[in-house]
């Protein structure tokens, strides 16, 4: 890696933790796309995963409530684990960049809707049915594109969580998904000991980032931090489908 390698890793991380401070989501999300204009995926992947994962955990202790989203969300946890792997399976097998143009096209469709329209609604029965395969899903998604937030995020936001109870829950689903990358990725052989170095590295100016758009978080209302949400994901949906046309 040369200077110019290493100036997009450290934008990376800093774009990423600051997008993370603000909506509680979208730490994988933002940092791939900008490592990726300079890195190899091989190479990016493992550089998120382990500040991702940090990120994930500091989000979740300012959000708190972690045994009530564990109890009341478990199934969708549980069931995102044989999606993930399914989706591992078969990523040598497929077009990627067809799979990243479809993620990106129904994160943009989804965005406009839930922006356009009032916020979708479902009853609890609805809620205790849709846990199983939204789980599966997302981590199915999770294993074929590197994104974290489909459709567990609209899910969830059609429950209408309470701020911190809605990054609680989201974080968890993240933070399950990197763990179980993270192995894949080693197993792979893409963790070697310069990766880990760079990722241990970054845990300052990403820990520190990400404290300081923490506190703006907490001034936004409920609708406020919806709409951020819903704007962060339409952006992400418009980055997939440019670099697949680029």
């Amino acid at each position: 890696m040369d200077w110019l390698d290493y100036t997009f890793i450290f934008i990376a991380y800093v774009v990423a933790a600051s997008i993370k401070g603000v909506t509680g989501i979208g730490f994988s999300t933002s940092c791939l796309p900008i490592m990726a204009l300079r890195l190899d995926l091989k190479v990016a992947i493992p550089l998120v995963i382990i500040p991702s994962i940090a990120s994930n955990l500091a989000v979740m202790i300012q959000a708190g409530r972690f045994r009530e989203a564990l109890k009341r969300f478990w199934p969708m946890y549980a069931a995102s684990v044989p999606g993930l792997l399914l989706g591992l399976s078969i990523l040598a097998v497929i077009n990627v960049a067809a799979a990243k143009a479809i993620l990106g096209l129904v994160l943009i469709t989804y965005a406009f809707w839930a922006l356009r329209n009032r916020p979708a609604s479902l009853s609890t029965a609805w809620e205790r049915r849709l846990k199983l395969p939204a789980g599966f899903f997302t981590g199915f998604i999770n294993g074929l594109t590197g994104s974290q937030v489909m459709p567990s995020l609209p899910y969830l936001l059609s429950l209408h969580l309470q701020k911190n109870d809605f990054v609680q829950a989201i974080n968890i689903s993240f933070t399950l998904s990197s763990l179980v990358m993270l192995l894949g990725m080693n197993r792979l052989g893409y963790l070697p000991p310069v990766t880990l170095v760079l990722a241990i590295g970054s845990l300052f100016p990403v820990l520190a980032t990400l404290y300081c758009a923490g506190k703006l978080q907490q001034r936004l209302s409920g609708e406020s931090h919806r709409r951020l949400v819903l704007g962060f994901l339409l952006l992400m949906g418009l980055v997939l489908m440019l670099k697949v046309v680029a």
